[in-house]
């Protein structure tokens, strides 16, 4: 009898290559589960998980089944014989990595495939904030042509430093980007990078990071250790006139002190594509003309997504054939020689 493998969220991009992926290794099992309760009692024998061993899991399924958050995660290890989530996405925040760890789940994301996307995204809003060119395009469409445009309040990028707060992929590529406009390139994270560019110099501390920087950029994940560490001591750390820029998660950001500096001008804009409670939009941030604001559609694009797709399935395609997949999150890897084996 095959494994079988639960498909949590539409497999879009590449249908074809997925049926041939698992093509006589596992059964494939779709999502059919209109509530939570459903999908947890769905496990047990007659069920249509049962049997089960992976998931597939894309975020759009938390609108059925709702985040995998402890309670689910516990109650998933008590009724399947799920080890493996495959998340179809670099970012993880919506599973809780210590629950799995607690319970011998391990999770894989897809740290590579949006890189390109959603380190562009950066590039576009660091250059939109300092030119302010959403609120030119703005105007324009309005019938008002540049009327509210201050030459005074635009600034090139040439010439400026860029602090980017966790050297990653997206991180390196966004600093790779910037370095074509001559600015000046620094960043913090919890290591020093190795095998970086000479031009892409490490500060010892985020504090100094804050203290050199014109624009600082975002591109750590979201965890209890990151979860509001940009708040007001780093904000105003930052120089007057600063920008700040999101492409991470919003809890990242203590919100209200971003708001505060916005209004009494010690941050210049902000360029966000995230938030803390998407999809919902705090309404002070839509009274500032000078920022560009985004839906979270940085790191979304025909060509990531197709990749996203790629890497979350052959992930799990590693863990059925060899009862351990690929691109552990980070906090888990510990757990490797632990983990149940097919």
């Amino acid at each position: 009898m095959l494994p079988r493998v639960l498909v949590c969220g539409e497999i879009e991009y590449v249908q074809d290559e997925f049926e041939e992926m698992f093509r006589g290794i596992a059964e494939i099992v779709h999502l059919v589960s209109e509530s939570r309760s459903h999908f947890l009692s769905s496990f047990g024998p007659n069920g249509p998980y049962e049997g089960t061993v992976a998931l597939y899991r894309r975020n759009t399924s938390s609108a059925v089944i709702g985040k995998f958050d402890a309670p689910l995660i516990h109650a998933l290890a008590d009724t399947s014989k799920v080890r493996w989530i495959a998340q179809s996405s670099s970012g993880y925040d919506e599973i809780d990595v210590q629950a799995c760890k607690e319970r011998g789940i391990l999770v894989s994301n897809t740290p590579r495939a949006n890189e390109d996307a959603t380190a562009t995204t950066a590039l576009y809003l660091m250059i939109s904030c300092l030119r302010r060119f959403s609120m030119a395009e703005r105007s324009l469409r309005s019938g008002t042509w540049k009327t509210p445009c201050d030459a005074a309040q635009t600034h090139d990028v040439t010439g400026r430093t860029l602090g980017i707060f966790g050297l990653g992929g997206i991180g390196l590529r966004f600093a790779r980007l910037a370095h074509a406009f001559s600015m000046h390139i620094i960043y913090f994270s919890r290591r020093k990078a190795e095998s970086v560019p000479d031009w892409c110099e490490y500060v010892s501390s985020l504090e100094e990071l804050c203290k050199q920087a014109d624009v600082l950029s975002i591109h750590v994940p979201l965890n209890q250790s990151t979860a509001g560490i940009i708040g007001e001591k780093e904000i105003r750390t930052l120089r007057r006139g600063s920008v700040l820029l999101n492409t991470s998660r919003g809890r990242i950001v203590d919100q209200e002190a971003m708001i505060r500096a916005l209004g009494d001008g010690h941050l210049s804009s902000v360029g966000l594509d995230v938030y803390p409670d998407e999809p919902r939009i705090d309404p002070r941030l839509l009274t500032f003309p000078q920022c560009t604001l985004l839906p979270h559609i940085g790191g979304v694009s025909a060509e990531s997504s197709r990749a996203k797709e790629l890497q979350a399935l052959g992930n799990l395609k590693a863990f059925v054939l060899g009862g351990i997949g690929e691109n552990i999150v980070p906090e888990l890897r510990t757990e490797i020689g632990n983990s149940t084996m097919l």
